[in-house]
């Protein structure tokens, strides 16, 4: 019942137009007053702006397009690069990897159970002339469904609110994997009349659950064979159903800054300057939990025969800025960052060998600036920070540059270099398994990501991008387990934190095109990637491929549009990450290759006025191209199953 309720309370998602979709008709004129004294027949859909939490603005986008489609799933976002469950919300395994960081400091850890949780830079703020809703509904597997809603509003052309919610729950087609996850966001935007103060902020509440099985204990046999018997995926063996993670978090956040010097608003010197002085801050708590009913030898030896890991991290940053704004000179912003954290578990392991503490606390000052200019076609922005005390932070510093040539060519090239520690779970963990528990503070450095990117966009030829990434000290999640063990399914008994010590070269090359021939259109998107290393601790598929054809037509007089078509996705075999539930993390194996298998989906979809319905026959092949499609080693992809749904968007 509460998911139900969550309608009407719900967080966003809403899918961002670009700049290539073409201008969108104002919609129907109505004789009604407005804030500010417009009509609605004066209002477009341009009017309804979306902002970034880096306050870049786009506006609400109700076409319907085959990017749409790619990002109808539970994340909203397009999975080209992943590789999903067979349960949606459960952990999502990576085809390729981005180490670009956002931040200088390192999170919680637990990254396979993030891929639902909207960090800072994910949250949206709005500015509207009338009231807004959009609710997006999508079928799951089994039991359960998916709500996503959103309803913003303005008190006045000043002050804009935005509630939301998402909530799903997912029973799932093998035993003891249900999903479920609640995130309830409010944000706000507000400046004054006089524009010289702004403020934006939100306050969220976050939540996801998941039941853990551990992955097919007999896969040989009651998978792979295609047994009808084993058709029905509740009779699978697993390694386990008494287990369960949960990630769980509350964020504040304020932005706002206010104008000491402005420009004037028609002047046109070009020496007009502007300074702005702001201050931002964000507290947030949040905690990674792994329960299990009884001991298991799955995860090696335990003290005590229930487990109950809890990791607990607070975290409070305060940043004071002063911006300069230059019409001849461009953007230049500087800062100074207070962040303080404290990292704990509710108890200390005393050891024959010696004592693991239960906490990692205290204080980083960081300096930093940002810059932005525009001159004619090119587009420069840069930042860099670096961290004057404290023991986790380091630098970072991105540089892009941009240029349009005769607006049908987009050329882009940029720099990223960074230099903190790892996520905190590597530093510090405690569990009840016995090896499940290290302290590496003194002994991991630093983790450096330096890379180059090149980026190229036209219509004509369409999207390429390169970029290469070197990594110093990479850290990662790896068994020492024996093959012995291996075969004795003691792996993850074995499971420790590793820094490589040799440098970690990774290219990769994506190209995207796409070809129109009256109704139909044919969507390329091809990734090649190469890894040069010592050891095989980043892995990757060499490539991937996917491949849409679709038809495209207006019909019933105008009435609906209508898109359908099959799309084809192949990644090539390599030594895909496995997934530990005690950790919630993916780890570097390379005992067993995965993939090299096709995944079909055919999909209709129409819109309506400004209603999007979707339907999708998900991974039809599965019944007749072999069932070896694995997510991660024991953990399969989904078997053919149909869904559907719609996004719909209210106007007041």
């Amino acid at each position: 019942m509460r998911y139900i309720l969550v309608v009407f309370l719900v967080w966003n998602s809403v899918v961002f137009a670009q700049d290539s979709i073409p201008p969108i008709k104002p919609m129907k004129p109505v004789k009604q007053k407005l804030q500010g004294g417009k009509t609605k027949d004066s209002v477009r859909i341009e009017d309804y702006k979306i902002i970034s939490y880096k306050r870049d603005t786009v506006f609400l986008d109700t076409t319907l397009s085959l990017k749409k489609e790619y990002n109808y799933n539970y994340l909203r976002t397009d999975g080209f690069e992943t590789m999903p469950f067979a349960n949606i919300g459960k952990p999502v395994n990576n085809l390729g990897v981005d180490f670009n960081a956002v931040s200088m400091y390192p999170s919680i850890g637990a990254k396979a159970l993030h891929a639902n949780y909207k960090e800072l830079q994910d949250m949206r703020y709005y500015n509207v002339p009338t009231p807004l809703t959009e609710l997006m509904f999508k079928t799951t597997m089994g039991k359960g469904q998916l709500l996503d809603a959103l309803l913003t509003f303005n008190t006045s052309r000043q002050l804009n609110f935005a509630i939301g919610y998402k909530g799903f729950r997912s029973l799932g087609k093998y035993n003891y994997d249900q999903a479920e996850s609640g995130n309830f966001i409010v944000s706000t935007n507000y400046k004054t009349k006089n524009a010289k103060y702004q403020m934006m902020g939100h306050i969220a509440s976050q939540d996801i659950t998941f039941e853990e099985n551990g992955g097919l204990s007999n896969k040989e046999e009651q998978f792979e064979l295609g047994d009808p018997e084993f058709k029905n995926r509740d009779r699978i063996d697993l390694m386990f159903q008494d287990a369960s993670t949960v990630v769980s978090g509350k964020r504040y956040f304020l932005d706002h800054h206010y104008e000491l010097v402005g420009k004037a608003k028609d002047s046109a010197s070009i020496i007009a300057t502007s300074i702005v002085l702001g201050h931002q801050f964000t507290y947030e708590t949040k905690y990674s939990q792994f329960r299990q009913a009884s001991e298991n030898a799955y995860f090696g030896n335990s003290f005590l025969s229930e487990t109950h890991d809890k990791a607990n991290l607070k975290t409070t940053y305060n940043q004071l800025n002063a911006t300069f704004d230059n019409t001849l000179l461009g953007t230049l912003k500087g800062y100074i960052g207070f962040y303080k954290y404290h990292y704990y578990f509710n108890s200390v392991l005393i050891t024959p060998t010696g004592t693991i503490g239960n906490q990692l606390s205290g204080n980083e000052i960081s300096l930093g600036a940002t810059y932005k200019k525009r001159i004619g076609a090119f587009n420069l922005a840069g930042e860099a920070a670096y961290n004057l005390s404290g023991d986790l932070g380091g630098s970072l510093v991105n540089a892009e540059a941009s240029y349009q040539f005769r607006n049908k060519h987009n050329f882009t090239f940029a720099i990223h270099n960074e230099s903190k520690m790892p996520n905190f779970n590597y530093l510090l963990h405690q569990s009840n398994y016995e090896n499940y528990n290290w302290n590496t503070t003194a002994a991991f450095k630093k983790q450096t990501v330096n890379s180059l990117m090149f980026q190229y966009r036209s219509d004509l030829i369409g999207g390429l991008s390169l970029k290469y990434t070197s990594l110093g000290k990479y850290t990662y999640f790896a068994s020492e387990a024996t093959q012995e063990q291996i075969d004795a399914g003691q792996e993850n008994a074995f499971i420790k934190p590793y820094q490589e010590g040799d440098a970690v070269g990774y290219m990769k090359l994506k190209y995207n095109k796409e070809f129109k021939k009256g109704a139909f259109a044919l969507d390329n998107t091809i990734m090649y990637q190469d890894v040069s290393q010592t050891n095989n601790v980043l892995n990757v598929p060499q490539f991937v491929t996917r491949n849409t054809l679709y038809f495209s037509k207006t019909i019933f007089k105008g009435a609906m549009f209508l898109q359908t078509g099959v799309t084809f996705k192949y990644f090539t075999a390599y030594h895909m990450n496995a997934y530990n539930p005690a950790l919630g993390e993916f780890y570097a194996q390379d005992k067993e290759k995965l993939g090299g298998y096709p995944m079909f989906d055919f999909f209709i979809n129409g819109k309506v006025k400004q209603t999007r319905i979707y339907l999708k026959a998900e991974h039809f092949n599965s019944s007749f191209t072999g069932y070896n499609y694995y997510a991660a080693p024991n953990y399969p992809y989904r078997d053919f199953v149909i869904r559907f749904g719609l996004v719909w968007n209210f106007f007041s």
